[in-house]
């Protein structure tokens, strides 16, 4: 798989529009940008690593999972993608605040970004269907960061500055890494979108060029990185790998986030095997541990039955088949979600607390949210898995 073209560099004036920042950053006068490939017609790698047929093949499992149980999974795999996303990014928060924040709780801004990160994903996948455009992609950009302060302004809009990877916060003096100039990201991304919308290359090679690309154009001010890794998501649902869900690709490349920035790095230097070997890593752990959940959420109904006891048809037992489904909710959303009387869903709701099948996760009187226990702990223990399997992976490749 050799041959894939290097980025080539290119040394521009520079000159500060900030004060802030030493002496160095403010005097600073040329600095050394990226001018990635243009990779619309490039060959399609051929003689791809074995990884990739193992992955195609874990995939296809997921292809036979029940309708009733493959919604709430792509529910359920979206959501920890979104979180392991942002995680790379150092935006964290507990299980628990997620769920507030799921619950619309804005106490907590990181787990109410990692909400929007989870929106610009589903937006994105769902779109992309049949093909990828850049009205999509900045869709899904402006539902990511019209909730940040800081960056709402931006939020949507491809950038009109030059920005960087590393080095100083007030110019690029030391940077790891400063992308192509603000005048080119609109071509960069034009030639992109051809090779994300082409059926001649294999799906997962294809999605991991796309990501390594569009983080090498860094076309946004921020938030280039989660949603570059959607884009993982969205060329697999194109090409039919994944038609009905996500994978929680981010867990496994969060589990070394060092290891995740080298191979973009080895990218730049013209190294495109390395990156497809170790999407197609994620990919078939992702799949393989999902398929594991897919399996616990077939059983959770029944084993829930069993500890309430409740009389088949009551209220509380309509409930039991719709909460895998709503991890989630308020008495509200419950009620609007299922057509039952407010009555009957507030004592099914006392009832699924005291068996510790729920959880309140809010502390208060009023707008109180629920979160179901099982499901909460398994979105801990999916992301536990991917990560100690994709960890054990790397080291036996």
């Amino acid at each position: 798989m050799n041959g894939w073209p290097k980025h080539e560099y290119r040394t521009v004036a520079w000159k500060s529009s900030s004060r802030r920042g030493t002496r160095e950053d403010r005097t600073l006068s040329e600095i050394t940008v990226a001018l990635p490939p243009l990779i619309a017609s490039a060959p399609a790698p051929s003689a791809l690593p074995r990884e990739v047929l193992r992955a195609r093949y874990e995939t296809e499992g997921l292809a036979r999972i029940p309708d009733g149980v493959l919604q709430p999974l792509a529910g359920f795999l979206i959501r920890m993608e979104s979180v392991a996303s942002s995680r790379i990014e150092q935006v964290e928060a507990s299980t628990t605040a997620f769920a507030r924040a799921m619950g619309g709780v804005k106490e907590n801004s990181s787990a109410v970004s990692m909400v929007s990160a989870g929106r610009a994903i589903t937006s994105l996948i769902d779109a992309s269907d049949t093909t990828i455009d850049l009205g999509e992609l900045l869709h899904a950009h402006e539902l990511l960061m019209r909730g940040d302060p800081d960056e709402r302004h931006y939020a949507g809009r491809v950038r009109e500055a030059q920005n960087w990877i590393g080095g100083s916060h007030s110019s690029p003096r030391n940077a790891l890494y400063v992308p192509p100039p603000p005048s080119l990201v609109s071509d960069y991304l034009a030639d992109l979108l051809i090779f994300a919308n082409r059926d001649d290359v294999d799906p997962i090679a294809q999605a991991a060029i796309v990501h390594a690309q569009f983080e090498s154009i860094h076309p946004f001010t921020d938030g280039n990185g989660r949603v570059g890794r959607a884009l993982i998501g969205a060329v697999l649902r194109r090409r039919g790998v994944t038609p009905a869900t996500v994978l929680p690709v981010a867990s496994a490349l969060a589990a070394d986030t060092e290891h995740y920035f080298r191979l973009l790095t080895a990218y730049r230097e013209g190294d495109v095997e390395a990156i497809i070997t170790d999407v197609a890593l994620c990919v078939e752990v992702a799949a393989r541990e999902a398929l594991g959940t897919a399996r616990l959420f077939m059983r959770y109904a029944e084993a829930w039955r069993e500890v309430v006891r409740t009389r088949a048809g009551s209220a509380t037992d309509q409930l039991l088949d719709v909460l895998v489904g709503l991890p989630v909710f308020t008495a509200e959303q419950l009620t609007a979600h299922t057509g039952l009387a407010d009555r009957a869903v507030y004592r099914a709701i006392e009832q699924l607390q005291e068996t510790r099948i729920i959880a309140e996760v809010t502390n208060r009187k009023r707008d109180r949210v629920y979160a179901v226990t099982d499901v909460l702990d398994e979105f801990e223990d999916l992301d536990n898995r991917i990560r100690s399997r994709i960890t054990r992976l790397r080291t036996t490749a």
